[in-house]
């Protein structure tokens, strides 16, 4: 610990470490593609998740069934290999906090459904506290991926580093 900081310093110091934000991309990244790809897997069963939420009708949710397993694989592959990664986070970040507030939604409204998240089984993560704290656990985990830059350790570094070298042995 070095002395004079105060807590506010090192914490500022800790969010700002590239180590820190690499990890925190490996971690928000290969969440968001891990649940992509089990939504991808059936499709008809997430449109039906969907629909438990109430939020919409048929045809949207045959839309949100389509598109969104998609972003959430893209944004989630870009944040872990470093491409736009404050964009990709801020995408995954406003799906995060939409998820939530359905997730609250329907608990408000006293549904007793699935969240949908990473399987299609009716009867595995049922909405409740626990997932509310688990989203807002992972919206302050990706909040740090907005607002400093996390773009070290990407794959932009590695094919730059790996022309610098094929042009120097040239």
């Amino acid at each position: 610990m070095v002395v004079g900081r105060t807590a506010c310093e090192q914490m500022i110091s800790l969010l700002k470490n590239t180590l820190f934000l690499f990890i925190l991309r490996l971690l928000i990244g290969g969440m968001f593609t891990a649940a992509g790809l089990v939504k991808i897997d059936n499709i008809a069963a997430f449109e039906q998740a969907i629909l438990h939420y109430q939020l919409s009708g048929p045809a949207l949710s045959t839309l949100i069934a389509a598109v969104l397993p998609w972003l959430e694989i893209v944004c989630g592959l870009c944040l872990i290999v470093g491409i736009f990664p404050r964009s990709a986070a801020f995408i995954l970040t406003a799906l995060l906090a939409c998820f939530t507030l359905a997730v609250f939604f329907a608990m408000v409204r006293g549904l007793d459904i699935s969240c949908g998240c990473f399987s299609q089984d009716p009867n595995t993560e049922k909405i409740g506290w626990l997932k509310i704290a688990e989203n807002c656990g992972l919206l302050l985990l990706s909040a740090p991926l907005l607002f400093f830059d996390s773009e070290k350790y990407a794959i932009r570094d590695f094919l730059r580093s790996s022309a610098k070298s094929k042009k120097a042995s040239s």
